[in-house]
């Protein structure tokens, strides 16, 4: 409970509390010679985010989690270790929305009595599944009265006149038979010649290459191309670089949006997901497994050997 106490403190109190962690990022920047214009067009956050980040004043960022993610994302920009940054500030940083819940509400709601509507449903809930019982019952039965007149049906003897059309059915058949066997060599050649022209296709492959900390990394192949779909189940803060460092894409995406980007000119790309379990990656139409759900946030790096 004081540690919950101390955490809220801090997030509300920002500028008295987190002067030494924003000191640290703005050594940092300062000895990169980078302003904070520069910053804004790196990271994509506003320059007004990035100065309450460099002062500790968290009470204007929209919300913990998002003060989390632009630290991360600073941090990365300035070639500093955001985990090592959170472990050493630790009691400082703001928490995530999932440590804000306070312990008492799960012991309010396992007392609380069910409702009277539950306890009537509760009572009546034998005769429903006795009645649905009943009613499965008289289904099958009127399935298996069908099933046995059908059988009726087709044992009872057939007429002079329908075998006489089976007759001739079954002569038509046999000379069809005797004029498609008379297909000359040629015409067999030809047919094996088209057969064996038609081109064989190599689907793609997304390997496992290994993991390391936070790191997963992939090896795609066999592709022509290499686009990569971010799809946003819930809030989620994505960024995308390649192997020089280069960033493509930073920012949060909402909720049911997605984000697109061809990289078939890229050679490697790394794609740090703040969210996990609420991002999908989907290359080429095929979604990249995670090796790890429960662990965020995390790098996955592609590696795209091309055909």
């Amino acid at each position: 409970m004081t540690l919950q106490v101390s955490q809220d403190l801090t997030f509300s109190y920002g500028v008295l509390w987190l002067s030494e962690l924003g000191n640290r990022l703005k050594q940092a920047r300062e000895e990169k010679n980078m302003s904070l214009e520069d910053l804004q067009d790196i990271t994509k956050i506003q320059k007004r985010y990035l100065i309450g980040l460099e002062e500790g004043n968290y009470s204007m960022m929209p919300g913990k989690f998002y003060a989390r993610a632009f630290m991360k994302q600073y941090a990365e920009a300035v070639d500093l270790d955001p985990e090592m940054l959170f472990e050493e500030y630790k009691n400082e940083v703001p928490s995530t929305y999932k440590e804000d819940v306070p312990e008492q509400l799960s012991r309010v709601k396992t007392h609380k009595e069910l409702p009277k509507s539950a306890s009537v449903f509760l009572e009546i809930l034998p005769k429903l599944l006795a009645g649905a019982v009943i009613v499965i019952i008289a289904i099958l039965l009127w399935l298996w009265r069908q099933d046995a007149a059908n059988n009726d049906t087709d044992n009872e003897t057939p007429t002079n006149e329908t075998s006489d059309v089976e007759f001739k059915k079954v002569e038509n058949v046999a000379t069809n038979d005797e004029k498609e066997s008379e297909v000359t060599p040629a015409e067999e050649d030809e047919s094996t010649s088209e057969e064996e022209k038609e081109p064989e296709t190599s689907p793609q492959s997304i390997v496992l290459k290994g993991v390391e900390g936070s790191t997963t990394t992939y090896e795609l192949t066999g592709a022509e191309k290499f686009e990569l779909e971010v799809v946003a189940k819930d809030r989620t803060w994505v960024g995308i670089k390649n192997g020089k460092g280069k960033t493509f894409f930073g920012a949060e995406i909402p909720k049911g949006d997605k984000q697109v980007n061809d990289f078939t000119a890229e050679s490697e790309i790394t794609v740090r997901v703040g969210n996990v379990p609420g991002t999908d990656l989907k290359v080429n139409g095929e979604l990249v497994k995670y090796e790890d759900t429960k662990k965020t946030p995390q790098n996955i790096t592609i590696i795209y050997t091309k055909k």
